[in-house]
């Protein structure tokens, strides 16, 4: 099994706080959703625990279950693609393998292009791709990390409606054995997804009630639409944005 992870803490960014202290599970084998509005620390979370924070001052720990360091056991999808101009899809997809100069596994590469959609477009440079198609390039090279922790920022955000859905649904399917933490700001993505779901507002964190049955959750279930209504009233309360700084 993977390790569930906790973060306790707060951090700060320049003597101003970038979220106050807070207790965060993410739980083993598990997708945790982050909402929140924009400037409330999540990207920050993220970064902490992908080890790629240094410019907030964090007091605090990461801790995972099995006691274990997490430096090469994360797999981090960051809000822009970061795809490397000068590679194809493939290229961009095998880049981790490539960077530790281990051999790459070009079939599974292959698979995985396939499965995002991307097979016609697998030559095609960045500059090539729509928004779309880079972010789903993006997602196979997260995918082919094969990880047991998966940190994803926003990972559905350029997609169109129907491939938002149909993304959601594969990396579900890929990652149901993987430790997750989703953030967005698509309540409905939350509602259909998250086996627990966190709002991380400016006083803290508030844990909302998942629908009552197992994710990955139809778009249509009236308790996904109820779910997405109570976070989007959260999310929309006066107090929501106050404090926020990034």
């Amino acid at each position: 099994m993977p390790p569930s992870l906790r973060l306790e803490g707060s951090a700060s960014y320049r003597g101003r706080a970038v979220f106050r202290p807070l207790s965060l599970e993410i739980g083993s084998a598990q997708w945790t959703c982050l909402l929140g509005p924009s400037g409330v620390g999540k990207t920050t979370i993220l970064r902490l625990i992908a080890g790629l924070e240094d410019e907030c001052e964090f007091d605090g720990r990461i801790d995972a279950s099995d006691g274990q360091p997490l430096p090469g056991r994360v797999a981090y999808m960051a809000q822009t693609d970061l795809l490397f101009p000068w590679l194809d899809v493939l290229g961009n997809t095998l880049l981790g393998a490539r960077l530790r100069r281990e051999r790459s596994d070009t079939s599974r590469a292959e698979a995985l292009i396939e499965r995002v959609g991307l097979a016609d477009h697998i030559a095609k440079r960045p500059h090539q791709l729509s928004g779309g198609m880079r972010q789903r390039a993006a997602l196979a090279r997260t995918l082919m990390e094969d990880r047991p922790v998966i940190l994803l920022d926003e990972p559905f955000s350029a997609l169109d409606a129907r491939t938002r859905v149909e993304m959601q649904d594969l990396a579900a399917e890929l990652l149901a054995d993987r430790t997750v933490l989703l953030v967005t700001h698509d309540p409905a993505e939350a509602a259909r997804l998250g086996h627990r779901i966190h709002l991380m507002l400016a006083d803290g964190l508030r844990e909302v009630a998942p629908p009552p049955i197992a994710p990955i959750r139809a778009y249509d279930d009236p308790t996904v639409f109820a779910c997405q209504s109570e976070l989007m009233a959260l999310l929309r309360a006066p107090d929501a944005h106050a404090g926020a700084v990034r």
